[in-house]
């Protein structure tokens, strides 16, 4: 049993709107200088953060290499 033309053509027209509805939305505004200013302020943040993670991962692995020779000895 096969779907109407009519059934066919309002769905063709649905996934027109969405697809031109995703599209509108991915577009990015025009950068100003605004946008360039809090975005290096976020890539800071990042890095700061990314370090400060870094820096966590090897104290915690120095805890656990002295736990483990305290719990050995």
């Amino acid at each position: 049993m096969c779907p109407s033309p009519q059934f066919l053509m309002l769905c063709r027209a649905s996934q027109r709107n969405q697809a031109l509805f995703l599209v509108t939305k991915m577009v990015m505004p025009g950068g100003g200088e605004d946008d360039r200013r809090s975005q290096e302020k976020e890539s800071k943040e990042e890095s700061i953060l990314a370090m400060l993670g870094i820096i966590g991962t090897i104290l915690n692995l120095i805890v656990i290499i002295f736990v483990y020779i305290y719990t050995t000895l």
